[in-house]
């Protein structure tokens, strides 16, 4: 089914994302590119590791007022999500999300997955962190991990190949009724993440992802230096948007497969265009 709506925007509209923000990262970097976001009064998705384990992510001495940073950042308006809680992958298990298999949810037992997010939030909240938005480390997640978000305040989701967002009930007898949002209705709210540089693109609404962390000085060209003919928005104010598609949570689990192979099939078609279609572009 589908909620009443209005059409699809008929330009792209881009969201920027940063993963992997942690006391170790590439502060260097980051401080030019806060800097940036900052004079073109960008308001990004910043993905933070609650407790980072993860020596890939060890780049720089670690600051001791991350957590300061962190919340000055949400002060401006700039949204937090929930990214994993260690960033250390355990399984080989690519889940719903990517193709890639190296996990630290997916696979996993629900207790098991259930107490990495409550110690993730639970740190996020004593260091006066409110964040309703799950990014998965690696894209790598399972519908174990979906229905279990919502129990702590989660009801956002950035990820997935396609070009706009949409929302799904967290359980099958759902359907929309006439007054209440998204929230209020205990519903999931989808929005992709498909791109890895800030570029043009078809109608649609594209979360562009950056891992900093990787960076060279010589990467500081990004495209945020210059970010006036993109459209660039809040991402929040996404899941009101009337153009929202609903997914039928009549046949729950056939949905559950077809995104999961949509999301498979879309990685390949993602490839095709953004490497070879727009990379010659450039």
């Amino acid at each position: 089914m589908k909620a009443s709506k209005s059409q699809p925007p008929r330009t792209a509209k881009y969201l920027l994302r940063f993963d992997d923000l942690c006391p170790t990262m590439n502060w260097k970097l980051w401080s030019e590119i806060e800097a940036a976001l900052t004079e073109h009064q960008l308001q990004p998705i910043l993905a933070v590791v609650p407790d980072n384990q993860d020596p890939v992510l060890n780049v720089a001495p670690a600051v001791k007022d991350f957590w300061e940073r962190v919340r000055q950042w949400q002060a401006r308006g700039w949204t937090i999500g929930l990214h994993g809680f260690q960033h250390k992958y355990v399984a080989t298990h690519a889940g719903i999300g990517t193709v890639r298999k190296k996990t630290e949810f997916a696979g996993l037992r629900a207790e098991e997955q259930s107490e990495k997010l409550r110690r993730g939030v639970e740190i996020f909240e004593r260091q006066g962190i409110k964040s309703r938005v799950w990014i998965a480390p690696n894209n790598s997640f399972d519908a174990t991990t979906v229905r279990l978000l919502s129990r702590f305040g989660i009801d956002i989701i950035c990820d997935g190949n396609f070009r706009f967002p949409y929302v799904c009930p967290l359980t099958p007898s759902l359907s929309p009724s006439d007054g209440e949002t998204v929230r209020e209705r205990g519903w999931m709210t989808w929005v992709p993440q498909q791109l890895s540089c800030l570029r043009l693109a078809p109608p649609g609404v594209w979360t562009v992802c950056y891992h900093h962390n990787r960076w060279t000085a010589a990467s500081l060209g990004f495209p945020l230096r210059q970010p006036a003919p993109l459209s660039i928005f809040d991402p929040l104010p996404v899941e009101t948007m009337e153009f929202l598609e609903v997914a039928d949570g009549s046949n729950a689990n056939l949905r559950e497969k077809c995104f999961e192979l949509s999301n498979r099939v879309s990685c390949r078609d993602y490839y095709v265009w953004d490497c070879w279609i727009l990379g010659a572009v450039e």
